[in-house]
C-alpha cells in the first residue's frame, strides 16, 4: 500500500469521574497532549469516558445527553492545534425518541428517549465520525438494553479510519465479543481493531479478557488494540490492564492494572507490536488492588474527608483497616474500639497492636454502660426469658450507633467489616455490623479473607516495614464476642466448606442435587442454603460494596425476599 509507515498509538488508561464532563474533558485531552508529544498520531479512551461508567438513569435525562454532546465538541476544539491526530473517545449520543416495543415501554410512556454508546473520532477541531455499539450485553452487571439501541438497530454502519496509511475499525467492549463487529469492520478494510472498554473487574477477568481477544484476532486475522477504563464507581471497579493483540494472537503490550496510565505502542511495518508489557498479578494481588481502588475512589468522588472503622481484634476488621490505610493514609482513618462484657483481653491487645502498627488514630469507648442500660430498659419485657441472639444484637447496634454518631459529628464514613460469608448466611446484624456507609469487603468470602491478609503481610515484609496484622489476629479461632466462649464454628459449617457451598450455589448456580454429587454433607448444603435464601430481606438493607467477583451481593444478584422456592 502506497504511504504505508510505522504507526504510534496510545491507549488512554484514564480514571474519570461520572458526570463531571469539564473534568473528564480536561483528563483525557490532557492526556492526549501527552502522548502527541511523544510521537502518537492516533489516541483511544476508554468507552463512555466522557461521562464515566456506568452512567445509569442519567442516560434517560436529556439534558443529561445534550451536557455530553457539548463536552464532546468541546473536547474536539481544545484538540484542533494537534496536525494530523484522531483521538477516539467513547460517549453516548441522543437519539431522537425511539419507539420501544410493546411490554418494553417506559413506565411514563409508550416511547423513551433512548441513546447510543458511541465512539467519535475528533480530529481538526470537529467530529469526524462516529461508530455505535452493536452488541449490548444484559447479563451480570449489565443493562445496556434499558437505555441503548444498537448501532445494527439504529441502521448504523461501521466506521474505519485511517492513520499513516493504515486503517483502523472501530468497536466498542462487547462488540469484540462476537464474531460479526469484527468482520464487518474487516471486510470494510480494517487493517486493526481499535476497541473502546468499560469491563468492570471479576477476580482472573483479566486473563479471560485477553483470551476471548486473542479469539478474535486469529478469527479475523488482524491486531486489536484494546483501551480499558480504570477506577472505581459505586460497587464496580475497572482494572485498566490496556493491551495490544498481534495478528497471531499473542499479547505483545501490556499496561498496568488499577492505575491510570497511556499506554504507547509501535505498530511496525511488517506487523510486530512494540511496547510496555506489565505483569499479571496473582489472584491475591488482584483482589487487593481491586479492595484498595474501590475505597479510595468511593471515598475521594464522593468527597468524604476519611474512614471510621469499629476495630475488634478480629481478621474482618484487620483486613479492612489495613485496605483502608493504603488506599487513604494513615491520617485519614480513625478506629474506635468498643468492647462489651465478653470481649476477650487479648482482643484488646491485638486492635491496639494494629492500630499502632499502621499508624492510625485509635480510641476505645466500652459499651458496657449503654448494654447494661438497654438491658433494663427492657427487664420487664424480657422477664423469665433466656438471653439469646436479642442481646447479641443490642450490642452490635450499640457499636453501630456510637459509630454513626461519630460519621455525623466529623464526617468520615463508616466502612463495615462484614465478608461475604457472613453476608450470605445472615451471620450479621441489621442497623449493627451492617450499619456504615460503604462494605469494603462483602464481596470477600471468609477463606479469602485470610489469603489477603497472609498476603497483605507478606507483601509488608518484602517492602520491609514489616506484618501490619499481628499474626495471633489471623491464627485465632474467629469469633463475634457477643457471648461468653462464642465461636463462629457453633452455628456455622467450617469456612472452607461453607465458602465451597456458597461458590457452588450462589456464584456457578449448581443445584442442591449437584452440589451433593460433589461430596458434600446434606446437613451442610441445607443449612447454607436455607440462610442463603432466609437473609435476602438483610442484604437487600446493606450498604453497596465492592464488587470483586463474577456474581457478587447487589447489582447481579436480584433474588426475591418472599418466595417459597426451596430449591
Amino acid at each position: 500500500m502506497s504511504g504505508l509507515s510505522s504507526l504510534r498509538l496510545a491507549l488512554l488508561q484514564i480514571n474519570p469521574v461520572l458526570g463531571d464532563l469539564s473534568g473528564n474533558r480536561r483528563r483525557i485531552a490532557q492526556a492526549a497532549r501527552r502522548v502527541y508529544a511523544l510521537g502518537a498520531r492516533v489516541a483511544v479512551a476508554p468507552e463512555l469516558a466522557l461521562c464515566g461508567y456506568p452512567p445509569e438513569d442519567l442516560l434517560l435525562r436529556p439534558a443529561f445527553l445534550a451536557a455530553c454532546d457539548e463536552a464532546l465538541a468541546a473536547c474536539a476544539a481544545d484538540l484542533a492545534d494537534l496536525v494530523d491526530f484522531q483521538l477516539v473517545v467513547g460517549h453516548p449520543k441522543a437519539l431522537d425518541a425511539v419507539a420501544v416495543p410493546a411490554g418494553d415501554a417506559h413506565p411514563r410512556s409508550g416511547s423513551m428517549q433512548r441513546c447510543l454508546n458511541a465512539a467519535s473520532v475528533l480530529s481538526a477541531g470537529r467530529v469526524q465520525a462516529t461508530y455505535a455499539k452493536r452488541e449490548l450485553p444484559n447479563y451480570q452487571v449489565f443493562d445496556e438494553k434499558r437505555y441503548f439501541v444498537s448501532g445494527r438497530e439504529a441502521g448504523l454502519e461501521p466506521v474505519v479510519i485511517e492513520a499513516g496509511g493504515r486503517r483502523l475499525g472501530l468497536l466498542i467492549c462487547e462488540d469484540a465479543w462476537f464474531d460479526e463487529p469484527a468482520r464487518a469492520a474487516r471486510d470494510r478494510g480494517a487493517e486493526a481493531l481499535l476497541v473502546l472498554n468499560a469491563s468492570p473487574f471479576h477476580l482472573n477477568k483479566q486473563t479471560e479478557r485477553e483470551a476471548r481477544m486473542t479469539e478474535r484476532t486469529r478469527d479475523v486475522g488482524l491486531p486489536l488494540f484494546y483501551a480499558h477504563l480504570t477506577g472505581g464507581q459505586d460497587e464496580v471497579v475497572f482494572d485498566g490492564a490496556s493491551f495490544a493483540v498481534d495478528a497471531q494472537g499473542h499479547v505483545a503490550v501490556r499496561a498496568p492494572m488499577f492505575a491510570e496510565t497511556e499506554l504507547l505502542i509501535d505498530w511496525a511495518l511488517d506487523g510486530r507490536l512494540a511496547g510496555a508489557v506489565a505483569d499479571v498479578p496473582t489472584l491475591e494481588a488482584q483482589a487487593w488492588g481491586a479492595l484498595v481502588c474501590g475505597v479510595r475512589d468511593y471515598i475521594g468522588k464522593n468527597g468524604f474527608p476519611g474512614a471510621l472503622i469499629g476495630l475488634s481484634g478480629g481478621i474482618d476488621s484487620a483486613l479492612v483497616l489495613a485496605i483502608a490505610v493504603d488506599a487513604l493514609g494513615a491520617d485519614k482513618v480513625r478506629c474506635v474500639m468498643m468492647p462489651s462484657p465478653y470481649t476477650a483481653e487479648i482482643s484488646w491487645i491485638d486492635a491496639r497492636d494494629m492500630a499502632q502498627r499502621l499508624g492510625v488514630r485509635y480510641d476505645e469507648r466500652s459499651i458496657v454502660p449503654m448494654f447494661e442500660a438497654f438491658k433494663a430498659t427492657l427487664a420487664d419485657d424480657f422477664a423469665g426469658r433466656a438471653e439469646d441472639a436479642t442481646e447479641e444484637n443490642i450490642q452490635a447496634r450499640v457499636r453501630g450507633t456510637l459509630l454513626m454518631a461519630l460519621s455525623n459529628k466529623f464526617g468520615a464514613i463508616v466502612l463495615t467489616t462484614g465478608n461475604k460469608s457472613e453476608m450470605a448466611t445472615g451471620y450479621c446484624t441489621l442497623y449493627g455490623d451492617m450499619a456504615g456507609g460503604f462494605a469494603v469487603i462483602k464481596d470477600v468470602a471468609k477463606t479469602l479473607v485470610y489469603r489477603l491478609a497472609a498476603w497483605r503481610n507478606a507483601q509488608g515484609v518484602l517492602a520491609g516495614e514489616g506484618e501490619v496484622i499481628p499474626e495471633r489476629i489471623i491464627t485465632r479461632p474467629p469469633s463475634a464476642e457477643l457471648r461468653p466462649d462464642q465461636c463462629d464454628q457453633d452455628s456455622l459449617p467450617p469456612y472452607e466448606v461453607l465458602d465451597a457451598i456458597l461458590a457452588r450455589y450462589m456464584e456457578e448456580d449448581q443445584s442442591l442435587e449437584e452440589i451433593l454429587a460433589a461430596g458434600f454433607l446434606h446437613a451442610d448444603v441445607e443449612r447454607v442454603t436455607r440462610l442463603i435464601k432466609f437473609n435476602e430481606y438483610k442484604r437487600r438493607q446493606s450498604p453497596v460494596g465492592i464488587r470483586i467477583t463474577h456474581r457478587a451481593f447487589g447489582r447481579d444478584w436480584r433474588y426475591p425476599i418472599t418466595s417459597k422456592f426451596r430449591a
